[in-house]
């Protein structure tokens, strides 16, 4: 018996038994062989009877069974209780389904598993979201666009009068106009205020140093490509038509730029375009920002810069792809700033014979106007003068244009229109009481503000007054800026209004404004006084991934999407508090500018404030740059500019540290 036993504890060939002895039956006879687990599985399933059935002994079976054993059973049998419904369609309809979700969202599917990232990460849906925002993919072969370098030699001459010429006397203001400027000295407070600006950019950057006097170590921080200067020298002279005094050009030794290296990036890629413009917005937020100011004293860069106020700005970018910024003065000449040497590349003289108070750069022309009642309108890719019109009968405190027409307004109370690029007059809208500050134009539509405090909306096709917005402010009108159909205000009443033309619907920093006067705007109420929503919640936005989450920054929370610490910063009107909510400006608005997510606003009380666009939040007041009144400021998704009474043109950089040569600026 003992020898047939051990005959039987051999395994058998089909392997069915292997590792297992087959024990004999009482009688003496062999089991029989163990059939596969299929049909093992299949035929103990139907002995049973019922789903049912056996639904009630695996669960009896498994009731049975130590706890340890259940938790082992429960994570093997996990996977058979899910199923990847997208991840098993084909990837078109998977792409479609994805095309539905946000930014956020995305974000989020890509942690799922390697399927879904890739589905997540996928170029077609970060461009299209890219798209519903405006945002370009710089194209590379733009980037090394070369724009020759110009410069005028000029004269000029001391100017003893201090007031500022770019604004018209309101009509119960014109006792005002000799009152003294805003003091030109920082207190102790405010330059401690600007060394805490300067520690925590340094903090939120990671860099070690920071200058807020422009210093070279600024230039790698830049969002531009870096370049070094070539030698270059040469002569031009051109012709300018319908100008008495012809304009010298000449081309100093030393100020040619050099070639602009390849963006770093070639393929677009969308996400990282969507991703880093979240973090730029954040950085407006979060007034993260460093401050360069130009001129930089010393040598030839400080020689060739304005000798005295610098009443307005605009930033352009060439069809290249280069971004440069344009300046005017009073000392009669219109400069063009290279913004990566910070040099000056051209500047334009014998044009004014004084102050040039407004400037319009687009579509490759520049319009100056001046307080000499002149506007002259020059070309840039030929370096010429086109014309120059002296229609107005005193100085023109404004010039806007596009692509078909030209619009000016003055001191003389009218708005002049024009076709472009002929430049053929067209109407003289002559509805104000006092100095036309500001005009705007947009396609089919001009609004116009004055010192009379009303803001007046034109048809540009026939010159008809469409609307009259009487005592839109309690005193008189200084800066506009219009994109259909919302209009921003700023006025020497020290408050700002933004508001839809078509519903009446906005806000003000000033809880008194309201509607008076002939128009529908008569039943409007008031409109409010911005407030913060007391459930806002904090959002972080990892500096890694661009993801925005719920987390506590007092906590040191990191992004959950990134799992590796990375560095966040607050996002939301939540900021706005350490900002003073809706602290109003202390002295007149000289100069707003309105943009997709945000107004700002610049004012005598040497201070730029950033505001929510929907709510009319104080988002940031930048403090520090100036050191006279501001005349003019202008922003786009990386910067702001700003100048002024100090003749200093001052930049807050908030893309120090980031990539944005893949980015194409307006």
């Amino acid at each position: 018996m003992s020898n047939a036993s051990s005959a039987h504890e051999e395994p058998t060939a089909s392997g069915s038994g292997s590792g297992s002895s087959s024990n004999s039956s009482d009688s003496g006879h062999p089991t029989p062989l163990k059939p596969s687990s299929g049909n093992f599985m299949e035929s103990f399933m139907a002995s049973i009877g019922s789903e049912r059935e056996c639904e009630e002994f695996a669960f009896q079976l498994l009731a049975s069974l130590p706890r340890s054993h259940l938790a082992t059973i429960r994570r093997r049998i996990a996977p058979l209780l899910q199923f990847d419904l997208v991840g098993s369609l084909p990837i078109e309809l998977a792409l479609q389904v994805f095309s539905h979700l946000t930014a956020q969202t995305l974000w989020t599917c890509a942690l799922v598993n390697r399927r879904w990232r890739t589905l997540a990460d996928d170029p077609a849906l970060w461009k299209a979201l890219c798209d519903e925002r405006g945002w370009v993919w710089k194209d590379s072969a733009n980037a090394n666009g070369f724009e020759a370098n110009r410069t005028l030699q000029i004269g000029s001459e001391p100017w003893d009068d201090s007031d500022d010429e770019g604004m018209g006397a309101s009509d119960e203001e014109d006792e005002e106009e000799g009152e003294a400027t805003t003091t030109s000295v920082l207190s102790e407070v405010e330059k401690a205020k600007i060394m805490l600006t300067q520690m925590h950019a340094e903090l939120d950057s990671g860099f070690a140093s920071m200058s807020t006097a422009g210093g070279s170590s600024f230039l790698g921080s830049l969002s531009f490509t870096s370049s070094s200067t070539a030698s270059g020298s040469g002569s031009n002279s051109n012709n300018a038509t319908h100008l008495p005094a012809r304009p010298t050009i000449f081309h100093p030794a030393g100020t040619f730029p050099a070639h602009n290296p390849e963006p770093s990036i070639c393929e677009p890629n969308y996400k990282l375009l969507y991703q880093t413009h979240i973090r730029l917005y954040n950085r407006f937020v979060s007034s993260s920002y460093r401050l360069r100011i130009l001129p930089k004293r010393g040598r030839e860069r400080f020689s060739n810069a304005h000798t005295n106020t610098i009443y307005c700005l605009q930033l352009y970018t060439y069809p290249s792809g280069k971004q440069v910024l344009f300046t005017g003065s009073r000392d009669r000449t219109v400069r063009e700033w290279n913004l990566q040497t910070e040099m000056v590349e051209r500047v334009i003289s014998g044009v004014h014979e004084s102050s040039v108070l407004s400037i319009c750069v687009h579509n490759g022309f520049l319009a100056s106007a001046g307080s000499d009642r002149r506007v002259a309108v020059w070309d840039l890719t030929r370096d010429r003068l086109v014309k120059v019109i002296c229609d107005h009968d005193d100085s023109v405190l404004c010039v806007r244009f596009d692509d078909e027409r030209l619009v000016s307004c003055s001191k003389d109370r009218t708005v002049r229109t024009y076709t472009f690029p002929d430049l053929i007059p067209q109407f003289v809208l002559g509805a104000h009481r006092a100095a036309v500050n500001a005009v705007s134009i947009s396609k089919s539509l001009i609004v116009s503000a004055s010192g009379d405090r009303s803001i007046r909306l034109w048809d540009t096709r026939t010159g008809a007054l469409l609307q009259t917005f009487e005592n839109h402010h309690s005193r008189g009108i200084a800066s506009i800026d219009f994109k259909p159909p919302f209009v921003l205000s700023g006025s020497s009443d020290k408050h700002l209004r933004f508001f839809d033309v078509t519903s009446l619907k906005g806000w003000s920093t000033s809880p008194e404004l309201h509607y008076e006067g002939n128009t529908a705007a008569d039943a409007a109420p008031p409109l409010p006084l911005p407030t913060l929503d007391s459930n806002w919640i904090n959002l972080m936005m990892c500096q890694a991934c661009g993801c925005l989450n719920s987390v506590n920054t007092m906590e040191g929370g990191t992004c959950d999407a990134v799992g590796l610490g990375a560095s966040a910063v607050r996002a939301g009107p939540a900021t706005a508090s350490s900002a003073n909510n809706c602290a109003p400006h202390r002295d007149l608005v000289r100069s707003v500018a309105l943009g997709e997510h945000f107004v700002l606003s610049g004012s005598y009380d040497l201070s730029i404030k950033v505001w929510d666009r929907n709510t009319g939040a104080l988002v940031a007041n930048l403090k520090g740059g100036h050191t006279g009144r501001i005349f003019c400021i202008g922003f786009d998704c990386a910067k702001i500019v700003s100048c002024g009474e100090d003749q200093r043109i001052c930049i807050w950089d908030f893309s120090h540290g980031i990539d944005t040569s893949f980015i194409q600026l307006q």
